[in-house]
């Protein structure tokens, strides 16, 4: 060193700055690079991407090269920085350069180029890998020999796999797609999550309860068949022999109407036009019973409980209403025919319907991981069926009971005012 210079060496300190800056933009910009519009770009042919996503798949030999380059050049500027400091300030030259090379790196070769990287890491990464990948051809050696100290050392750490992976948890995505903004819009949002919500929702959740099913009894009057048909809300009616669980199968009005017009409408030409029954296994979930449904070319079906019992009616329509709302409103939510507003701030409340969707319309929190109904959830509760005018609270909610009929409660008051956040154990009554 003692024939060179010190403008010389200067320059060359100012060199190996320059240097240590782009390793150390080069890590920061290589790493926050976002992996799946990376993985995009590369599919459109992107050299730079493809070059990037190569390096990622082995970040410990990315990060061993880096830090190597990086480590060496710093090294080598704190030496030549020593000897420019002795050289002009004699032995008060070597605190003098520590201090002043320490400030410049920090300064220069770390905060400001890791800032840059990470507020623009495309336009640094894609360059940047092109050389980052001839030297680790030249340095190949160098860090396949740190590389295999460094796996090791993590072996004896307990983590063997050093492969980065990807993959996204239901949970990440989620907060993924509420992340997107004004790139997904609201709509869509709303339809991804409900997707995503498919696997925790059963078919007992959205069917239509065997208590509410329109069904006509076969053995009924013609007279009564025939006016029952004509009233129906449905394009499609069940019927049945007697006891709804001898059900006999589906009948299309469209079909019936048909036998009408021809003056063919009887019990004999009503039986030759029913479809074959599709059954449905209670706890089936969502997603499921959607491939299932397009699987056997169905549309509505029964749900079954273990003993073949008939519990409810679930439709495509259903499902799909899971994902995209209302086919007959928009997506917006509008109040429910079975929720009333008083004017106190109560509201009443058909006690037949869903918890899981008065909880989706009036964000509420009841508990649904039980009775799928308000009305099964009050019986559960209370271990009996109450009389008018009983009191309770429930998942911190107050319940009154308005009118009980047919063993079942028919109207509750829910005083959402009066609303206090439960204790875990308090969510339903303890056992």
């Amino acid at each position: 060193m003692d024939a060179i210079s010190t403008s010389a060496l200067l320059l060359i300190l100012v060199i190996l700055l320059i240097i240590s800056a782009y390793f150390s933009g080069s890590e920061t910009a290589m790493m926050s690079l976002n992996r799946y519009r990376l993985k995009h770009l590369a599919s459109k042919g992107h050299k730079g991407a493809n070059r990037a996503i190569r390096m990622l798949e082995r970040p410990d030999r990315l990060i061993g090269l880096i830090l190597i380059g990086n480590n060496l050049v710093n090294i080598l500027a704190s030496a030549i920085a020593t000897i420019i400091g002795i050289r002009l300030f004699g032995d008060v030259g070597v605190a003098i350069a520590t201090g002043v090379l320490t400030l410049v790196v920090l300064v220069f070769a770390e905060v400001t180029p890791k800032t840059v990287a990470a507020l623009h890491p495309e336009r640094i990464a894609f360059p940047s890998s092109l050389i980052l990948k001839w030297l680790l051809v030249i340095l190949s050696p160098l860090v396949k020999a740190v590389n295999l100290i460094t796996s090791d050392f993590l072996h004896l750490l307990g983590i063997h796999s050093i492969k980065a992976s990807d993959a996204l948890s239901q949970e990440e995505l989620r907060t993924v797609v509420h992340e997107a903004g004004a790139l997904i819009p609201t709509r869509h949002q709303e339809m991804l999550l409900s997707i995503m919500d498919l696997e925790k929702v059963t078919v007992e959740d959205i069917m239509v309860p065997r208590s509410d099913l329109y069904a006509i009894n076969i053995n009924d009057e013609f007279k009564s068949i025939n006016k029952q048909v004509i009233q129906s809300p449905h394009t499609r009616v069940l019927l049945y022999r007697d006891n709804i669980d001898d059900a006999v199968g589906f009948v299309h009005l469209r079909d019936a109407l048909r036998l009408q017009s021809k003056e063919q409408f009887s019990k004999s030409s009503l039986l030759r036009a029913v479809k074959e029954l599709y059954f449905i296994p209670e706890g089936t979930p969502l997603n499921v019973q959607l491939g299932n449904f397009q699987q056997n070319k169905e549309r509505i079906g029964l749900v079954v409980d273990e003993y073949g019992d008939i519990q409810g009616l679930v439709t495509l329509e259903d499902i799909l209403e899971e994902i995209v709302g209302d086919f007959t409103t928009s997506m917006v939510t509008t109040p429910s025919e079975d929720i009333n507003q008083q004017q106190d701030g109560s509201f009443l409340i058909e006690a037949s319907i869903n918890i899981r969707e008065m909880n989706k319309e009036m964000q509420w929190s009841f508990p649904i991981d039980g009775p799928k109904t308000l009305n099964g959830l009050i019986v559960e509760y209370l271990e009996e069926i109450p009389a008018p005018n009983t009191s309770m609270r429930i998942a911190g909610y107050p319940l009154e009971v308005i009118d009980v009929a047919d063993n079942r409660v028919k109207t509750v008051r829910v005083m959402p005012q009066y609303y206090k956040a439960p204790k875990k154990h308090e969510i339903l009554k303890k056992r």
